[in-house]
C-alpha cells in the first residue's frame, strides 16, 4: 500500500480523541484505526470495485476510508439516484460489490446479486455479483475513487481519481484553516458529494479534528426543499466550528438569521462552493455573524481548487488556488488547472497524472493572485448590441433577492435580457417578483438588466431534472422544456 497522510493522521493522533460521531457512537482515533483496519481486510477479500449507497454517518465514513486505504475503487452513490441510475454507474463502472444501509431497496434494484453479509463494524449489507473481469473497462492508473459528475448539459460520466491527488486537495484544505483551531466539522452535505467526503472527512482527520455525521433525517438536509427548522436545530445543536455549504443553503441560513435564528458562536469556517455567489449574499453573511468563505473546484481536479482563507480573502474572488493546484487563464479566457487533476473520465483514453484541464469556466485572476469566475464558457451570450454577458453573473444577483428561488437569464442575439422565475416561496406574487428584479438591476449595468420575465411552470429540481445536485441549472434542459416562454417575452414585446 502506498505512503498515505490519512493513515498516518489515523496513527498519530492521539488515541482517545474522538474522530467520528454520529448519532448512535462515538469513534476515537485509536478504535478508527482497528475499525479501518479489520473492514479493508474483509473488503479486500470480496471484490475489487465498490458501490456505496448509504445515508451520512459512521458507517459510510469507515466503509470509504477502508477502501481508500486499501486502494480499493470506491464508486459514492448519491441517494437520491433511481434505480435506472444506480444500475447505470454499476455497469459503467464495472461494480462486483455493492454496500448498503438500504438492503430492501437494493434487493428490489439488483437481480442476480448475493448478499454477502452485514459488517459488524459498519451494519452496512453487501451485495455482489459474478462478473468477468475481462469483459469490464479497465481504469486508469492509480485509480481509488470514481465520482460521476452532476453535470449540468450532459449525463453523468465517471471521473477517476487517486488516492494521492485527493489527500493533496484534503492537506491544502487542512491547512488553509489551521491557524483557526477547528476542532468539530459538521458534514450538512451528503459524503457521496465528493466536496464533503474530502473537506468534510479528509481534512478533519488531517487536522486531528472531529467529524460530526448525522444522517438526513436529523439534518433536515433535501434534494429538493430542506426542512429549515431541522438544519438550523443540527447546527445549534452540534456547536460546529465548520461547515461546508452550497449557496442555496447559505442563503437559507442568511436569511434565517436575519429573522432571528443566532448562528452558533461555534462557527469560524464555512466554506461555500458548487455555484457562484453574489458579493451581496456575502456580505449579509457576515453581517449576521456567519463567517463564509467562498471557494472555487470541480470533479475533474479532486475538488476544491481555490478558496478564501483567513489570511488571504477578497470578496467577489473564489480565492487564490491552494498550495496542491496551479491555475492560469487560457487566451480565450477560460481557467486551465493544473497539479491534481484527474486521470481520465471512465472509457475515455487515460490521462497523465497533473496534467493541465481546462475547466470550461471563464474568469481572470488579478495582480495579487485572486481567481474571479465569470460564468461557464458554453453558456456566454452576445446581445445584438454586440455585448458579451454571462448570465451566471445576472443570475448571482437576481438570487439575492429574498423572494427568488431560481433563475434563468437569456438574451443570445437580443437587444435585452429576459428571464424564467421560480419564485422561492409559493405565495411570492407577481409585485413582489418584480420588485426583485428591479431591485436587482440597479446593482447591473443597463445592458445586462433584465427587462422582462415570466414565472416558471414548475419548480426547478433536482427530480424534474432542472438542477444537478449541488444546485447549479442544468440550463439546455431548462430551455428545452420552457424556452418558448422566452420567445413568448420577446414576441409580447413587439406586439406591444
Amino acid at each position: 500500500m502506498a505512503t498515505s497522510a490519512l493513515r498516518d493522521a489515523v496513527h498519530g493522533t492521539a488515541r482517545d480523541s474522538v474522530a467520528l460521531e454520529d448519532a448512535t457512537r462515538q469513534v476515537t482515533f485509536g478504535e478508527l484505526n482497528a475499525l479501518i483496519e479489520e473492514e479493508g481486510a474483509w473488503l479486500a477479500a470480496c471484490g475489487e470495485r465498490f458501490a456505496l449507497l448509504a445515508d451520512n454517518g459512521i458507517g459510510w465514513a469507515v466503509t470509504d476510508l477502508a477502501l481508500h486505504l486499501r486502494d480499493l475503487v470506491t464508486v459514492p452513490l448519491p441517494g437520491y439516484f433511481t434505480a435506472q441510475q444506480v444500475q447505470h454507474v454499476i455497469d459503467d463502472a464495472g461494480i462486483d460489490c455493492l454496500l448498503t444501509d438500504e438492503p430492501e431497496r437494493v434487493r428490489g434494484m439488483l437481480g442476480g446479486w448475493r448478499c454477502s453479509g452485514i459488517s459488524d463494524r459498519t451494519a452496512l449489507t453487501m451485495f455482489c455479483r459474478q462478473l468477468d473481469a475481462s469483459a469490464r473497462r479497465p481504469l486508469p492508473a492509480g485509480t481509488v475513487k470514481v465520482t460521476y459528475t452532476s453535470g449540468s448539459t450532459a449525463a453523468p460520466r465517471g471521473v477517476c481519481l487517486g488516492a494521492g491527488d485527493l489527500e493533496a486537495v484534503a492537506r491544502s484544505l487542512a491547512g488553509a484553516t489551521a491557524q483557526l483551531g477547528v476542532e468539530r466539522h459538521l458534514c450538512l452535505l451528503p459524503l457521496a458529494t465528493l466536496l464533503e467526503n474530502v473537506g468534510g472527512v479528509y481534512a478533519p482527520l488531517l487536522a486531528g479534528a472531529r467529524t460530526i455525521l448525522p444522517s438526513a433525517a436529523v439534518t433536515g438536509i433535501s434534494y429538493a426543499r430542506p426542512d429549515v427548522a431541522r438544519v438550523l436545530g443540527c447546527i445549534t445543536g452540534a456547536r460546529p466550528g465548520s461547515l461546508i455549504l452550497v449557496p442555496e443553503l447559505l442563503k437559507l441560513l442568511v436569511a434565517s438569521a436575519e429573522r432571528g435564528w443566532p448562528p452558533s458562536s461555534s462557527l469560524r469556517f464555512v466554506a461555500v462552493g458548487g455555484a457562484s455567489v453574489s458579493v451581496e449574499l456575502l456580505e449579509r453573511a457576515e453581517a449576521v455573524g456567519l463567517p463564509v468563505y467562498e471557494g472555487y473546484g470541480l470533479s475533474e481536479c479532486a475538488s476544491v481548487v481555490c478558496l478564501n482563507t483567513p489570511g488571504a480573502r477578497r470578496p467577489g474572488s473564489v480565492g487564490r488556488s491552494l498550495p496542491h493546484a496551479q491555475v492560469r487563464v487560457g487566451d480565450d479566457g477560460e481557467l486551465v488547472v493544473s497539479g491534481t487533476t484527474m486521470r481520465g473520465y471512465l472509457g475515455d483514453p487515460p490521462r497523465r497524472p497533473g496534467e493541465e484541464w481546462a475547466t470550461g469556466d471563464l474568469g481572470e485572476i488579478d495582480a495579487d493572485g485572486y481567481v474571479y469566475v465569470h460564468g461557464r464558457r458554453g453558456n456566454m451570450y452576445i446581445t445584438s448590441f454586440g455585448r458579451n454577458v454571462a448570465p451566471e453573473w445576472v443570475e448571482r444577483e437576481i438570487l439575492v433577492e429574498p423572494a427568488i428561488g431560481h433563475v434563468l437569464v437569456h438574451g443570445e442575439a437580443r437587444p435585452y435580457a429576459v428571464a424564467i422565475v421560480s419564485a422561492s416561496r409559493d405565495s411570492a406574487d407577481a409585485a413582489t417578483i418584480d420588485r426583485a428584479i428591479r431591485a436587482a438591476n440597479e446593482r447591473l449595468p443597463e445592458y445586462a438588466q433584465v427587462s422582462r420575465w415570466i414565472r416558471a411552470p414548475e419548480p426547478f429540481s433536482l427530480d424534474n431534472g432542472l438542477l444537478t445536485s449541488n444546485g447549479r441549472l442544468r440550463r439546455r434542459q431548462v430551455l428545452e422544456r420552457h424556452g418558448v416562454l422566452l420567445d413568448v417575452l420577446y414576441r409580447e414585446e413587439i406586439a406591444s
